[in-house]
């Protein structure tokens, strides 16, 4: 298909004008044969102009928007690494959606709703006003791109990932006024970064990281060296290698080598996946706190707002022994439940 073909294409199921049965045929078919560039970006112009965005006053904002299907294999504190980052400077938000097929796997929205008990409708504007108050927030994909939303029950059918997957990472559902907006997020198999480097060039991000984290996150370079490709509007996208030995000291990639591996063999549940979180944000123990510096540091420096990996990781460490991120979070979730 042409760019135009594709957007009319995936607009025409978006706005439900024709039947389920087509639409899925379409969207299966799309993936089998995969999706060309062009496709791609036509795609992502259907989703983006039907996204519902919201303008913030923040100077900067950085959007983390990790796979909608989750986790399900070594526990990923992405969640817990949210109030971290807005702790040593850098206002951050997690865009994600009650968790979707293939994984069926954790997402921030399952946290928030069925741990801490919030209600995963009818908040979005609390929400948005809770980003600007305590510079770091949690929106939810049905009420930040409802059309999206109203696929859900069809993609559960469907169960394998579509075009769908992979764009609905690259929307803007808060727009930072300053300018300052950045998006890191992630590709799971080889090819699609390509994609997604393409539309972030066309995109209203300032910078965008797209790398192969943990599980497809955006824990960049902990479970293998991972190139992280940077798209900030220059004439060339800039390529970094994340690899643990070079970026941190032997000390640091030690802990967090050894915390990944810690993890990767145990048997957990969301109640004690909560706790190791929380633990690391009360008072910096427990195996989630190196994996959430390693995440938050490496995010700071990619957005330019440290020296080094090392310096990054450093000043999440030292938020995490204060405790005061713990706090900030709990007192952020009981302003959207009251």
């Amino acid at each position: 298909l042409t760019e135009a073909e594709a957007e009319d294409a995936l607009t025409l199921i978006l706005e439900e004008e024709i039947s389920k049965v087509r639409s899925a045929v379409f969207l299966i078919a799309a993936r089998m044969k995969l999706e060309t560039l062009e496709e791609n970006i036509g795609y992502w112009r259907a989703m983006d102009k039907t996204t519902v965005r919201h303008p913030i006053e923040l100077d900067q904002l950085l959007q983390i928007a990790d796979p909608f299907d989750g986790f399900n294999r070594v526990p990923y504190f992405g969640f817990y690494t949210i109030p971290v980052l807005a702790a040593i400077g850098l206002p951050t938000y997690g865009h994600s959606a009650p968790s979707l097929p293939p994984k069926l796997g954790i997402t921030f929205e399952d946290i928030l709703c069925q741990h801490y008990g919030v209600n995963p409708q009818g908040n979005h504007a609390r929400r948005i006003e809770l980003v600007k108050e305590f510079q770091f927030g949690y929106i939810n994909m049905q009420e930040a791109h409802p059309l999206l939303e109203k696929l859900r029950d069809l993609r559960m059918e469907i169960v394998k990932r579509t075009m769908l997957s992979t764009m609905e990472k690259m929307l803007m559902p808060l727009e930072a006024q300053a300018g300052g907006n950045y998006l890191a997020t992630s590709y799971f198999h080889r090819g699609y970064e390509t994609s997604m480097i393409a539309v972030a060039k066309l995109s209203k991000f300032n910078l965008t990281m797209v790398g192969n984290g943990a599980e497809g996150t955006t824990l960049y370079g902990v479970h293998k060296a991972a190139k992280v490709f940077i798209e900030s509007g220059k004439e060339k996208t800039k390529e970094v290698l994340c690899q643990l030995s070079i970026m941190f000291s032997e000390e640091t990639a030690s802990e967090i080598e050894d915390a990944y591996k810690a993890l990767k063999s145990e048997e957990y549940d969301l109640s004690k996946f909560v706790g190791w979180g929380e633990s690391a944000l009360k008072s910096g123990t427990g195996p989630a706190t190196s994996l959430i510096a390693c995440q938050a540091g490496s995010l700071f420096h990619f957005c330019g707002l440290s020296r080094s990996f090392q310096e990054g990781y450093d000043a999440a460490c030292k938020v995490l022994h204060e405790g005061s991120c713990y706090n900030k979070l709990m007192q952020h979730i009981n302003k959207i439940t009251n």
